[in-house]
């Protein structure tokens, strides 16, 4: 939907933003797109992607007059653009491609290099390959289309085709530096950029630059951005670092082949590169290949080999005695019929080479530690990234027309007054800086714990310490917690079982005391686990607690116990134990308690989260996970209940938001939540629904309407039947990643919790405005992106700014504003807790025998939540 207005509330603030206004010197420019095709000299296509690069780069050298020197915007793959019209639409060219390599005098399996020793490689010589390339006129693409799309009259929707023609000129120039391309984000080789995170793992610091249409123009959004890459250097020290041995001699080989395949390599004694394809079977000095002998043929004139060790031969043929690495596998860089083999020892990996896979808690916590930066640091970055990149030198720019400004572009935002919240005995809290805390505070409506257990997995925490520590500062905060009945420690040698074993036994050994005592489920169990993150039992114990047992749970792994830690855990326990009829409340806002928020005080409105977690990058087979959390006992805010599904893996859309087709295990989504609403709000049911969906790209934003907004709907309208009116809605998508960076005007620190911005870098047609509604107490902060599609409800610019900054605030195990609003946060906690139930079930074995279409369809379906605990905020 178009922008409605402006807000004016909050105090102004000067601001500077990391955009650079651009300037196009050619407005009635037009690109001409052509289709790029590729075959080698047997007519087989060639995917451009690797070689499409020096393809036009040696196609534009050879035939520059036959193109009438135009320059290229080429994509790396299948498409390429000009300003202007090439002299025909249908080109057809032959291009040579000659890779060199070192000289040598025969040929050989084993090395891949020379049988003379004394064999010398200052000549190269070369291989050449032929291609065909055929360049083919595809469409039209006016540059002014962009300035015509930010007043609204784009009507062939060129504008996006004119933006994305000028990125990847951006793209083609960073890999003609050598760049490592990341979408639109460009990463050189230089080993300042570089930082060790651990496990053969680094970041490598770099930039992205995109063209955005924003209210103020055309402008280059340019930040500093990290990524993974497997640190270059030797081999060998790669995997010892990968697999945190000292000594390659407990290296696990099996482990080794699957990290090192399909990754490039460079040879220290000939310099030359190559791709690892596997490991041989036998360590170097007992591997032998056939190396064929120099002028010597058998009776069939067919040239003679003689079998030879890997080891033997880089010390009789290449003058190279091997140390270490004699007794370990070599490389095979082969090919399947025919390997190629070199030792470890010889081999370095090339640098800027990306690793996709998860990173462990211990890398995540060191890159965060050692990438954050400052504002003032962030601006040196781009100031100095903005000089040394030389945009107004780049020759295919100049050709569009394009130049770029060198300074941030100023900004006015307004800062929003802090919402007021209301605690215990009826007191209110003031936030300080998007802050505040429980000091001589209670909570507004805490829970009593009668009947509660504490389980020990964990040998070095003392439990009874922490359950007394545990119940004095409850006291302290209006809880009321009584001695647990039981604290269970598991034996020492059960934590070498499974961790579907472990958690089986702890339950037998808790179940019956309990039983033969109480005759009931207890209200809560403490698990003590030894790690903080990703620990294995994790899963397994949420899984038998809240979907088996019906047992609210909270996992602990505390490093130091004291007031904070115990505070923070007792905020996340008052919510859960469903002790009172619909839980504790740690503290509403003051509007909300006086059940005065504006637009849904009067009218019964129903807010929602809606997330999609996906599986860790490498695990295709793990299905995604979509989480939707609804409000509850309107006219709350602060109160929410969550409901998810499985889905096929990667999938963005929910599909599981309304069941067309009645079915008795599973009625959807939206129709579990819209009867919690119904049943919690008095018999009420929504008339008006918020929807904030996170984690979609602008692209997919008609999806949401178009798929997901439909369900709810259709969900909706099959509970009212004939009686069926429809609801307003307001659907908004909030985004946080993204490169937008909101500084103050004199660099000195991160912009006030509470900021706004709906001018100058917003989208020039669409409702969108950024916030920075949390304190950024470290690094620099990133405002959420807000996107409006539609809004039926009719909010003012005002009275939605405001219901968004309040939602920052009632995020209940935080005391803190966060910096995206909490249905969001829920949607995404629910996401991740769920999908550890299958995350220890290997689901690859599962689908073995079949292919990845046939698996990727049978997606395993997520066990439902124990009625006595789906409807408390479990996930907190």
């Amino acid at each position: 939907m178009g922008r409605g207005g402006k807000g004016n509330d909050g105090r102004r603030i000067n601001l500077l933003t990391n955009h650079f206004k651009v300037s196009v010197n050619v407005p009635d420019a037009v690109f001409y797109q052509y289709s790029v095709s590729i075959a080698s000299e047997d007519k087989r296509a060639v995917e451009g992607k690797g070689i499409g690069r020096k393809l036009i780069d040696k196609l534009y050298q050879t035939y520059s007059s036959e193109l009438a020197g135009k320059k290229f915007a080429y994509d790396g793959e299948n498409t390429l653009y000009t300003v202007g019209p090439l002299p025909q639409n249908k080109l057809e060219f032959t291009v040579v491609l000659e890779d060199s390599f070192a000289k040598r005098e025969s040929d050989n399996l084993g090395g891949g290099e020379s049988s003379d020793r004394s064999a010398k490689r200052s000549k190269c010589s070369f291989r050449s390959r032929t291609f065909q390339v055929e360049i083919s006129y595809a469409a039209r693409v006016p540059l002014k289309s962009i300035f015509l799309g930010s007043k609204g009259k784009d009507k062939d929707n060129n504008a996006q085709d004119a933006l994305r023609v000028l990125d990847i000129a951006l793209r083609q120039t960073a890999a003609k530096r050598g760049c490592l391309l990341v979408r639109q984000s460009f990463f050189h080789d230089d080993s300042r950029n570089f930082t060790d995170v651990g496990g053969g793992v680094a970041g490598v610091k770099g930039f992205h630059a995109s063209f955005r249409p924003t209210e103020g123009g055309l402008s280059l959004n340019r930040d500093v951005t990290t990524t993974m890459i497997l640190t270059p250097g030797p081999v060998i020290k790669f995997l010892l670092a990968n697999q945190n041995v000292k000594e390659h001699r407990h290296l696990d080989w099996a482990k080794a082949k699957r990290m090192l395949k399909n990754l490039r390599v460079k040879t220290n004694h000939s310099n030359m590169e190559y791709k690892i394809v596997g490991l041989s079977g036998k360590p170097c000095n007992k591997q032998f290949f056939p190396m064929r002998l120099k002028n010597r043929k058998g009776p069939d004139d067919q040239e003679q080999t003689m079998d030879i060790t890997v080891a033997e031969y880089f010390d009789k043929h290449r003058g190279i005695e091997l140390t270490y690495s004699a007794y370990l596998p070599c490389l095979d860089v082969g090919k399947p019929n025919r390997p190629n083999y070199l030792p470890l020892e010889l081999c370095s990996l090339v640098s800027l080479q990306r690793y996709t896979k998860t990173l462990s808690s211990a890398q995540r916590a060191s890159l965060v530690e050692k990438s954050r930066q400052k504002p003032p640091e962030r601006m040196r970055n781009l100031a100095d990234a903005l000089r040394n990149y030389r945009y107004d030198e780049d020759p295919v720019l100049a050709e569009f027309g394009i130049s770029l400004e060198k300074q941030l572009t100023k900004v006015e935002g307004r800062v929003l007054e802090s919402p007021k919240l209301k605690v215990g005995n009826g007191n209110d809290c003031i936030p300080r800086n998007g802050r505040w805390n429980y000091n001589q505070r209670t909570l507004l409506q805490p829970s009593n714990i009668e009947l509660w257990v504490i389980v020990n997995c964990h040998a070095r925490c003392d439990t009874r310490r922490l359950s007394r520590e545990l119940i004095e500062c409850a006291r302290s905060k209006g809880l009321r917690i009584e001695q647990p009945f039981l604290l269970l420690e598991e034996d020492s040698h059960m934590r070498r079982e499974s961790p579907v074993r472990r958690v089986e036994r702890m339950f037998q050994r808790l179940q019956e005391p309990i039983k033969n005592e109480y005759g009931r489920r207890p209200d809560l169990i403490l698990c003590v686990l030894s790690e903080r993150k990703n620990s294995d039992i994790y899963g397994p114990w949420k899984r038998k607690c809240l979907s088996e047992q019906g047992v609210v749970t909270q996992c602990v792994s505390p490093l130091k116990i004291n007031d904070q830690y115990l505070t923070n855990l007792l905020l996340k326990v008052n919510l859960k134990v469903p002790t009172l009829p619909l839980g504790g409340i740690n503290s509403l806002l003051a509007i909300e308690h006086s059940s005065r928020v504006p637009i849904i005080e009067d009218t019964p409105t129903m807010i929602l989260g809606m997330d999609v977690s996906h599986g860790s990058p490498g695990r295709s087979d793990m299905p995604s996970v979509a989480a939707v959390v609804s409000s509850r006992c309107w006219p709350l805010i602060s109160r929410y209940r969550a409901s998810v599904r499985s889905q096929s893996p990667r999938e963005e859309m929910i599909d599981a938001l309304y069941k067309p087709v009645a079915d008795k295990s599973d009625d959807g989504i939206m129709r579990e939540l819209l009867f919690d609403f119904y049943l919690s709000s008095n018999g009420r049911k929504p008339t008006q629904i918020i929807v904030f969906r996170d984690g979609v790209s602008e692209s997919q934003f008609n999806q949401v309407l178009n798929i997901e907004l439909k369900q709810i709907i259709k969900a909706y309208q099959k509970l009212e039947g004939n009686e069926y009116i429809a609801p307003k809605f307001t659907v908004i998508v909030a985004q946080k990643n993204h490169h937008t960076k909101l500084f103050q005007a004199d660099y000195s620190e991160n912009v006030p919790p509470g900021t706004v911005v709906d001018s100058m870098i917003v989208h020039p047609t669409n409702y969108d405005f950024y916030m920075c509604a949390h304190a950024g107490m470290i690094g620099t902060s990133r405002p959420a992106h807000y996107h409006v599609l539609i809004d039926e409800i009719g909010f003012s610019a005002n009275g939605l700014q405001n219901l968004i900054h309040s939602l920052c605030y009632v995020y209940q195990r935080s005391t803190t504003a966060v910096s995206i609003v909490a249905p969001i946060y829920y949607a995404h906690l629910a996401a991740k807790q769920v999908s550890q139930f299958i995350k220890f079930e290997d689901l690859s074995e599962s689908s073995s025998g079949q292919d990845s279409t046939a698996s990727a369809r049978l997606v395993p379906a997520l066990p439902m939540l124990h009625n006595n605990v789906c409807s408390s905020m479990f996930f907190c």
